[in-house]
């Protein structure tokens, strides 16, 4: 609940004024209704007594139904209103979070932010972010509009109608009202959480059996599959059922309760007429409001019904947001250093010093790392790169590039020097040349000359040249043609230290030695190094070293 809290508060403090807009129409729409009865009861009930009494004819008709339409009207203009203002703050608000989402995951390292580019974390994130509308919409306004309503109509009732009649109406609905919509949050938290996560979870089942369909007919596992999606949407539907059973015995509860205030208020009211202490008409009008009063419970037990869901995504998106150790920025010491200054003390352009390697990179020099999967290669690299923070080593930087820490670089600097090509391509929606664009103001000849140096000339020539378009995330090329796309992109950047993580990977052997090679001849002054599954590359590149490292304990 703290995490509802906590996300409640940024969603109030991200659009105050459209939220104090709304709130104060959910607040004008339920006190016109309540005085819409109330009017409408003492005017019925005042008019029938004059009847009866044979005074009809000098009864003053006129006013009260003026009111009543005007409350009528008033109450419809401003019902609309409210749901225009309300929807209006709850996205503007939802907007804000989604941007204070990104700012904070655009500050974790690189391994969060790879992570985040799965399309399952992110058909999750935009999930939650929607299912937090209900905080807003079902849960703050309509609760805090409820919670004045009472105690305005608890005041107007004591000085119109009586204390008494106030009080009943006070204590039926406040305490009770509470309790059954807080045993129906009770009730419902884990069905509601459940029926979420499973469609969630059959959302991205199905997207995943559309895209693999082809590979699980060849492997005969499309029945399977489908058995799978089945259970998932069975579990669904249970808990759907659940949670719609928890919210219908809520509704009969809350109908319950507004029939027997209304019944007190009755009673209340006849024993204040019995005792002239009030009028009939003005009883009246305590009856009216008691039954005008369920319209302030009713919207409130929709809310409580998805508690769950709204908590588990307040808890996902609070875990996604929570602080982290972020990459310490260059030091105070740091800014006064030149990269020319680092160069001129004959520091090699790479050192590493860790329990499984120990290398000194100089210019024009190439390694590669090997090792089975998860021994380490992409951190390492991510560690150089400067996008994983740096251990120490005995006191001891365990990497430095051109005789410094990543962590003491300043990041314009260093992002001159270092260039990481990750496993996954990383293209845009637009053109070629605006993918190469990316890296630096090139000319045409030198996007030539890079797409040349990793063996792709011909192809982009042969789909329409520099100008060819590409879709959303390069798709129009294969993935080893992605691939080579981003190497020459980093080719145009000329970096000090180039940092490949698989580059050969989705290559043939003839490509892969032809890439290779490539990049050597257009960078031959750089130090490359390079995470490597073959390990024939180290001779492409022309080096003799080769550090392997060791599957983790």
């Amino acid at each position: 609940m703290r995490q509802i809290v906590r996300i409640l508060l940024f969603l109030v403090s991200a659009a105050p004024w459209a939220m104090a807009r709304g709130a104060t129409l959910s607040l004008v729409v339920l006190l016109m209704g309540a005085a819409l009865l109330g009017l409408s009861g003492w005017f019925i009930t005042a008019s029938g007594l004059a009847g009866i009494a044979g005074i009809g004819i000098g009864f003053d008709f006129f006013r009260p139904s003026a009111g009543v339409r005007f409350l009528a009207l008033g109450r419809a203009a401003a019902r609309y209103g409210e749901r225009l203002l309300t929807h209006d703050a709850t996205l503007r608000a939802l907007a804000k979070l989604r941007v204070w989402l990104l700012e904070q995951e655009a500050t974790r390292d690189a391994w969060r932010l790879m992570r985040l580019r799965s399309e399952a974390v992110l058909t999750r994130i935009v999930a939650d972010v929607d299912a937090l509308d209900g905080i807003v919409l079902r849960l703050l306004l309509p609760g805090l509009a409820a919670l004045v309503t009472h105690l305005a109509v608890f005041w107007t009732l004591g000085w119109l109608v009586g204390w008494p009649m106030a009080w009943a109406i006070l204590a039926g609905y406040l305490p009770f009202g509470a309790l059954i919509l807080w045993q129906l949050g009770r009730r419902g938290l884990a069905p509601s959480e459940t029926a979420e996560a499973e469609a969630q979870t059959l959302r991205r089942g199905l997207i995943d059996t559309i895209r693999d369909r082809e590979a699980l007919i060849v492997r005969g596992r499309i029945g399977a599959r489908e058995d799978a999606l089945l259970d998932i949407d069975r579990r669904a539907r249970e808990a759907a059922k659940a949670l719609d059973r928890a919210e219908r015995d809520a509704g009969l509860l809350l109908t319950v309760l507004v029939t027997s205030v209304a019944g007190t208020a009755l009673l209340v009211g006849g024993w204040l007429v019995g005792s002239s202490a009030t009028g009939a008409a003005a009883a009246a009008i305590g009856v009216f409001v008691a039954l005008a009063l369920a319209e302030a419970l009713q919207p409130l037990r929709r809310g409580f019904a998805e508690l769950g869901r709204m908590a588990g995504a307040a808890r996902r998106i609070g875990a996604d947001i929570a602080p982290v150790a972020r990459l310490r920025g260059p030091s105070a010491t740091a800014g006064a250093d030149t990269e020319a200054d680092s160069i001129a003390t004959g520091a090699p352009v790479l050192a590493l010093r860790t329990s499984a390697i120990r290398l000194d990179l100089g210019s024009g020099e190439a390694a590669a790392i090997t090792g089975p999967s998860g021994a380490g290669k992409t951190t390492l690299l991510l560690q150089i790169a400067k996008l994983l923070d740096t251990p120490l080593r005995d006191g001891e930087p365990a990497i430095a590039v051109l005789g410094r820490q990543p962590r003491d670089w300043d990041e314009a600097a260093f992002r001159d020097a270092v260039t990481l090509v990750p496993q996954r391509s990383a293209l845009l929606r637009g053109t070629v040349r605006s993918n190469l664009a990316l890296a630096a103001n090139a000319t045409e000849n030198d996007m030539w000359a890079a797409l040349d140096a990793v063996a792709l000339r011909e192809t982009i020539r042969a789909r329409g040249g520099l100008d060819a378009r590409l879709g959303e995330g390069g798709s129009g090329l294969s993935g080893g043609q992605s691939r080579r796309l981003t190497l020459a992109r980093a080719l145009l950047r000329r970096p000090r230290l180039l940092l490949l993580d698989e580059p050969t990977e989705g290559l043939d052997t003839v490509t892969a030695a032809q890439v290779l090679e490539g990049i050597r001849h257009a960078l031959p002054n750089a130090a490359i190094l390079a995470a490597l599954h073959r390990g024939w590359g180290h001779s492409v590149f022309g080096h003799q070293r080769v550090l392997r490292l060791p599957p983790r304990t």
